[in-house]
């Protein structure tokens, strides 16, 4: 059953006009060609309206789309093989972290990235993509794999967040997800991270700290979900769409803030509504940037990442002016 969003009703409309009467053209022999044509262009004409002017929640709604493509299909559409590698050595192996190694343009890079589940047993398997403290860790290892051999790595972010359950906190999810952030800043290869669905809060930056950080186009990046900001300030869930807006955490906004490093456009609707031709775009991206920065000095690259993502969130205030006092008044 094809998943239909409030603010996509107009095109769902078309559609089953133009299904209805192709149906009757089917069915009477009469051509009815000329009709057909003309709702087809006005269907393609809503299309671009609607989704060329979408809200801060409508972005969040397709970046949750079921169908949109997840970290092993892009593997799988990009890569000419694929190797998966598995646990952290310690504890065991998270299934919502996925990682090994691919060949992408002839050259093999380390691939590590949230995964999510397509049905109801998937997503139980999958832990929706939250991540415990030894998917962190497995992906830390493999960092350090791809350091050791100077492959570069690639992150796929796709996470409604850490998985903040009491068993998580008890083997260390916060020193775990703040060890790959200090790691993956001065890790010795090049690091290319994106944003290919949900970003949110530590559960994202936790292999989010990069020499290039994309977000696709209909994507949001934040320190927390517009439900749940607004059940904290508004102690309900009914002003998301406010709280999406005020949030600023599209990938325009992002962009504009000096978050990100790129924009990586969609095909007209999602990803989910053209895959291929998605994982083509993101493949020439990525191939693109390996090339640039893998000739680039390393210890030049480490710092540029550092001071990158240590300028963020920087404010710099204007010193208080002391205007001299009027003419006898001074003390």
């Amino acid at each position: 059953m094809k998943i239909t969003f409030d603010f996509e009703k107009p095109l769902a409309d078309l559609q089953q006009q133009i299904d209805k009467i192709k149906q009757v053209e089917e069915k009477t022999k009469v051509d009815m060609s000329a009709t057909v044509n003309e709702l087809q262009d006005k269907f393609e004409e809503t299309k671009k309206q609607v989704y060329t002017n979408l809200s801060g929640w409508q972005k969040v709604q397709i970046s949750r789309h079921p169908d949109r493509p997840y970290t092993l299909q892009y593997i799988e559409m990009m890569c000419d093989d694929f190797i998966e590698l598995h646990g952290d050595r310690n504890f065991g192996d998270d299934k919502a972290i996925i990682g090994g190694w691919g060949s992408i343009g002839g050259q093999t890079a380390m691939f590590i990235g949230h995964q999510k589940g397509r049905n109801t047993k998937d997503r139980q398997y999958r832990n929706f993509g939250m991540a415990n403290p030894e998917g962190y860790r497995k992906a830390l290892r493999l960092m350090k794999m791809a350091e050791k051999f100077n492959k570069p790595v690639i992150t796929l972010i796709d996470t409604p967040g850490a998985f903040p359950g009491l068993e998580a906190e008890e083997r260390g999810q916060g020193e775990a997800i703040a060890k790959n952030i200090m790691e993956m800043s001065v890790l010795k290869v090049p690091v290319i991270c994106v944003i290919i669905g949900e970003g949110a809060s530590g559960g994202a930056i936790g292999i989010g700290i990069g020499d290039k950080v994309y977000m696709l186009e209909h994507t949001w990046y934040s320190v927390i979900s517009p439900e749940s900001c607004s059940s904290i300030l508004w102690r309900s869930w009914d002003y998301k769409e406010r709280a999406a807006e005020v949030l600023k955490l599209t990938s325009s906004e992002m962009f504009k803030n000096k978050l990100i490093d790129g924009i990586i456009k969609e095909p007209l609707g999602g990803a989910h509504q053209d895959p291929v031709t998605m994982g083509f775009t993101l493949k020439k991206q990525l191939i693109k940037d390996i090339k640039n920065l893998k000739d680039r000095n390393i210890d030049q690259l480490v710092t540029e990442r550092i001071d990158k993502f240590c300028a963020m969130g920087v404010v710099i205030e204007d010193e208080p002016t002391i205007s001299a006092a009027p003419a006898g008044e001074e003390n």
